[in-house]
């Protein structure tokens, strides 16, 4: 069973979906890949899931101290799952590159390369709380997020990441 919910945020309409016990999908309005993977009979009901997803997104846009993220459970393939797994481990107000994602899994085994590395990270079912928006290209581009560089560049600033050095890419699909 597939359950959904919707959320107001300062970076728009948030889609929450959850298997009932974990979060399974968070999506922002009109990004990249919006509900990829969610079932159509998916039902609107209150879940503590969807409550303790509030509860840090909440905390998050607010800049207050962050509660425990609630159950994650994406789905996706093992290398998939690896990449994401890499993401939770990105401090907030810090980025990292595509390619140092790359070297970390090379180090842990895993054959990947930053364009591997950047399928997995742009089809992250859980925007936000899977920080795929503190990835930047190897110079400095805000480049890749599925909700779009506008809004990543907004979470980067809302978590004081030092923007010098990075910018807007300047063509190409990236925008």
């Amino acid at each position: 069973m597939c359950f959904v919910t919707t959320l107001p945020s300062p970076v728009g309409l948030l889609t929450l979906a959850s298997d009932g016990t974990a979060l399974t999908g968070l999506w922002l309005e009109g990004q990249k890949y919006y509900a990829a993977g969610l079932a159509a009979t998916a039902k609107e009901k209150s879940l503590s899931v969807f409550d303790a997803a509030r509860d840090w997104l909440d905390a998050y846009f607010a800049r207050a101290p962050l509660p425990p993220l609630p159950p994650l459970s994406p789905k996706g393939t093992p290398f998939r799952q690896a990449v994401w797994q890499q993401l939770l481990e990105i401090p907030c107000g810090t980025v990292t590159t595509y390619g140092a994602l790359a070297e970390a899994l090379r180090q842990r085994g895993l054959a990947a390369s930053p364009r591997a590395v950047g399928g997995a990270v742009g089809r992250n079912p859980i925007s936000i709380l899977i920080p795929c928006h503190r990835v930047v290209g190897s110079g400095g581009s805000l480049t890749g997020y599925a909700g779009g560089v506008e809004r990543k560049r907004f979470l980067l600033e809302l978590e004081g990441v030092d923007m010098t050095g990075l910018h807007l890419p300047v063509c190409g699909t990236a925008l």
